[in-house]
């Protein structure tokens, strides 16, 4: 993960207009918002903003911004382009502490397929999972978790419960052992999979807006 810093000055003009006049000044409006300080609106420069977009490493990570010396962890929570240039139009960042347990989605990456005998004798990995959410502390989000295929055949699986997750680090959803990816035989199967993993999703966003409505009841 790159080490990235970003400097921000408070914006006095706030709304519409006071945004408009920021971006003239080559400078990205933004929201700092989380702890006890409560919501600031903020400037970043622009070219500091391309460059940690560039590194990959900018979107649902945590940075540091500095304000007249002072530094601050943030998590980059939200960010709005233009739909035309694709510029970025705003930032949101959200204030944490180093050893503060905040819930991400991180990717998935897989290793050693060429290790895998059901993938040469003609087998698809299917992902069913590119990301997973995890709770980590905010000052070490992995990069990725990785999944080694070697040994893997046709039918077998990787479940969030088979992957070694760092230090800290577990899985955000608790109630079940999901699946992240399957090596199936055929793209027939691929189809089926995908259908299989739609039906999970599916229940899982059912399971979610239950647990919702019975948390606002009463």
């Amino acid at each position: 993960m790159a080490d990235i810093l970003l400097s921000v000055d408070v914006r006095e003009k706030t709304g519409t207009g006071g945004a408009r006049q920021t971006r003239r000044e080559g400078q990205i409006p933004g929201i700092l918002y989380g702890g006890k300080l409560g919501n600031v609106a903020i400037s970043l420069k622009e070219n500091e903003v391309i460059r940690a977009l560039n590194t990959g490493d900018f979107i649902a990570q945590t940075v540091t911004i500095e304000h007249k010396g002072e530094k601050q962890l943030v998590l980059t929570r939200d960010i709005q382009y233009h739909p035309v240039t694709d510029r970025p139009m705003h930032v949101d960042l959200y204030r944490v502490d180093e050893d503060q347990m905040i819930e991400v989605n991180v990717a998935v990456r897989f290793i050693n397929e060429e290790e895998a005998p059901g993938l040469k004798r003609g087998g698809v990995l299917n992902v069913v999972r590119h990301e997973v959410a995890l709770l980590c502390p905010a000052g070490s989000i992995p990069d990725a978790i990785e999944i080694d295929l070697t040994g893997y055949e046709i039918g077998d699986s990787a479940h969030i419960s088979t992957v070694k997750l760092p230090d800290g680090v577990t899985s955000a959803i608790t109630d079940r052992d999901f699946t992240i990816v399957t090596l199936v035989g055929s793209r027939a199967a691929v189809v089926e999979a995908d259908e299989a993993a739609e039906a999970e999703a599916e229940a899982e966003a059912e399971a979610e807006a239950e647990a919702e409505g019975e948390g606002g009841e009463g």
